[in-house]
């Protein structure tokens, strides 16, 4: 099943100059947050994944052009170092297609853009890009299947709880305070930004619309689209302090959306994958923490 991630964000709250990189490329630990959310895809199977490119895209594409599996894999170094023998590795299964979508698009249109690379797949899932959670993505897709066979939805997303610390005030006409709650504390959700779409979507989409205030809404307004609260873990990355408070977790190796690490399969050291033949010395210049026990996941 095919991936798009949404790669155009521009993370004005994290920027720290004209050239700071888009936001799915700021790091957590040594990987973009991309990276961590396309491991989180892999892990239950999807590793074709279409990126819809726009601000910094030059940046994303010369990531992965100059990737390093030795970055995050561990290996065996011999000739001096001019073998490196991985024993294991990220992306060797992965199929990524770069598509420049604009700089200024809207989501939906930058969706209405890759279409062509879907290859016609009646199912296929979406993604922020800048978002984190440990949500048991095999069941919701195959509910979504299920369901969405018999009722026509084109569409799931994933609801969660707010994230923000403020609080939200009650107020009179006479202008008395009479209330105050935590807007975490509230009967509300928000988009998480994982979503499960059918190529109906695109029946509810135009030039230039937004992915969820415009294709979502419309197809909301006929009963065809579907939300699934989750309740376990869920994190932005969209501000300084988000990405602080993610990149604590990954310090400390509390990371509860890395499931690969808690698969069950047997670890990867020892199992031999193609070596690397890396150029001489002088030219190298040019060149809460598993997934939740099954439980309900509401519909």
């Amino acid at each position: 099943m095919k991936v798009v991630l949404f790669c155009g964000g521009l993370g004005m709250r994290m920027r720290s100059g004209p050239d700071s990189l888009p936001k799915p490329m700021m790091p957590i630990g040594s990987r973009p947050v991309l990276w961590h959310i396309m491991k989180y895809y892999a892990h239950f199977g999807h590793t074709e994944f279409v990126l819809a490119l726009g601000y910094g895209a030059t940046a994303v594409k010369d990531y992965f052009l100059d990737y390093r599996e030795t970055h995050s894999n561990d290996f065996v170094l011999s000739e001096g170092g001019a073998r490196v023998e991985l024993l294991s590795s990220d992306i060797s299964d992965w199929r990524i297609t770069f598509v420049d979508t604009g700089a200024d698009t809207a989501i939906g249109e930058r969706l209405r853009r890759v279409r062509p690379y879907l290859d016609g797949d009646d199912v296929f899932l979406a993604n922020y890009g800048d978002v984190l959670t440990d949500a048991p993505l095999d069941r919701i897709v195959d509910d979504f299947v299920a369901t969405s066979a018999v009722t026509g939805d084109v569409g799931t997303l994933l609801a969660v709880d707010p994230q923000d610390s403020f609080h939200v005030v009650k107020i009179d006409p006479a202008g008395h305070l009479t209330g105050i709650e935590p807007v975490a504390d509230m009967e509300m959700r928000i988009n998480g930004g994982y979503f499960v779409l059918r190529q109906g979507i695109f029946d509810y989409l135009d030039a230039g619309d937004d992915l969820v205030m415009d294709g979502c809404v419309r197809a909301a307004h006929d009963g065809r689209f579907r939300a699934v609260r989750y309740d376990g873990f869920w994190a932005p990355m969209d501000t300084l302090k988000e990405r602080s408070a993610l990149e604590e977790l990954y310090r400390t190796g509390r990371c509860p959306w890395a499931v690969w690490r808690d698969d069950g399969r047997p670890a990867a050291a020892g199992r031999r994958v193609p070596v690397v033949d890396l150029p001489d010395v002088a030219d190298r210049g040019a060149a809460v923490t598993r997934l939740p026990a099954p439980r309900a996941v509401r519909a």
